[in-house]
């Protein structure tokens, strides 16, 4: 048999991703595949500045009867159908048998509204606003953080109806529970496994001076070169690059790069200046990407509470292990219309992509900064060629 060179373009491969220990499928030979399936209808760019019916903005009633303030910047309620009550709660029933037991959660479900205008997304917003979302952010971390009982918070955005968004108002949510849920449960433990065993490097070092993962991964990411690499953005505190181990077509991790930052408790004021400053860039080329309002589902994953005291100095907290990063998981694959399911295979074995983090990667790059609906003569005719993929990937 002769030898064959593998091409990483062309061949089918697996990639480990060293924070869950699951592997992803790579098909790059299957983006010329033609599709035949489901079409969605593009997300809504032309909305209204105020809404009434909607729930969400100011001065409006929501759904469950309560009268939303008049806010003019951000605004913080306790969701109406929280899916975590408060506490106390009920004790664990008996297990009927040793495979079926039952594990009460109590916390609570807030959601944060970005804006007054009903029309602004992130990628519309100027980054001084987007820092106030910031400050809300961690607002709301450090007070469910402190709270009695509370374990894990986790903050979130579900964009674009496609995502199972109830409301085109800009929002996002913050759960709060007193049990550290799977997937950032999982990817701490692997965080605290390669601090333990791993020599540290030339990379900014986790607590203890030990390795962290996330940081050797982002220092490598940095050397390569960028039309062979998967950044994307980059500016002085931060980086956003389409992970060696993506799932998602144009999936992104946003993470700070600089030094090691347990969670947004522990960001700077110039940190939280230029978080601000690459989320409006990087969600104005995800809308750049198909001339629509792009869909996704955000998480922050960080330290699961913030510090309750300053007993312990920040670089000997062995909880400071985690590493603060923002994962979004963009569904749109070929155009505004056309998403990636996780079906088949992918349900039943492993997840699969057909392009490779490193095209992706490319095709953000070649974007503009300027949002498509803000170039001269191009909003009146965005409907003409909403979504339209030229490449046909």
């Amino acid at each position: 048999m002769a030898d064959i060179q593998f091409d990483p373009t062309t061949h089918p491969h697996r990639r480990l991703n060293p924070l869950t220990g699951e592997h992803v499928l790579v098909s790059p030979h299957r983006t010329k595949r033609p599709w035949q399936g489901q079409t969605e209808p593009p997300q809504q760019s032309n909305l209204p500045q105020y809404d009434p019916q909607c729930y969400l903005c100011p001065g409006n009633t929501r759904a469950g009867g309560q009268r939303n303030e008049k806010y003019e910047q951000t605004m913080v309620f306790t969701n109406d159908y929280a899916a975590v009550l408060p506490p106390p709660g009920p004790a664990a029933p008996p297990a009927p048998h040793p495979l079926l037991t039952t594990e009460p959660v109590q916390g609570g479900c807030d959601v944060i509204c970005f804006h007054p205008r009903h029309d602004l997304t992130l990628a519309r917003l100027p980054p001084k606003d987007i820092e106030r979302i910031i400050e809300t952010w961690c607002d709301v971390y450090k007070r469910r953080g402190a709270q009695d009982g509370i374990k894990y918070v986790q903050i979130f955005e579900n964009k674009g109806a496609m995502m199972g968004c109830s409301n085109p108002h800009p929002h996002g949510q913050v759960w709060s529970l007193s049990a550290v849920p799977s997937l950032p449960a999982t990817e701490l433990e692997n965080l605290k496994k390669y601090s333990l065993t791993t020599p540290p490097s030339d990379a900014p070092r986790g607590p203890l001076d030990r390795a962290c993962l996330l940081c050797d991964y982002v220092y490598y990411e940095v050397s390569v070169a960028q039309n062979e690499g998967r950044v994307v953005l980059r500016n002085e505190h931060w980086i956003a690059l389409v992970p060696w181990w993506a799932i998602w077509p144009f999936e992104i991790m946003l993470l700070p790069y600089k030094r090691h930052i347990p969670s947004i408790a522990h960001l700077t004021p110039g940190e939280k200046a230029s978080f601000a400053e690459i989320l409006s860039k990087l969600t104005v080329r995800y809308d750049n990407l198909f001339s629509c309002s792009f869909a996704y589902s955000m998480g922050i994953h960080q330290r699961p509470i913030p510090p309750l005291s300053d007993a312990i100095q920040e670089d000997k907290d062995e909880d400071n292990v985690a590493h603060l990063h923002l994962h979004f998981a963009p569904p749109l694959l070929r155009s505004a219309s056309v998403r990636k399911f996780l079906v088949g295979f992918e349900l039943m074995a492993e997840p699969q992509r057909d392009l490779t983090p490193e095209q992706a990667a490319q095709r953000l790059r070649a974007l503009s900064d300027l949002h498509y609906l803000n170039v001269p003569d191009n909003a009146d005719n965005v409907s003409a060629t909403q979504g339209v993929d030229p490449t046909n990937s």
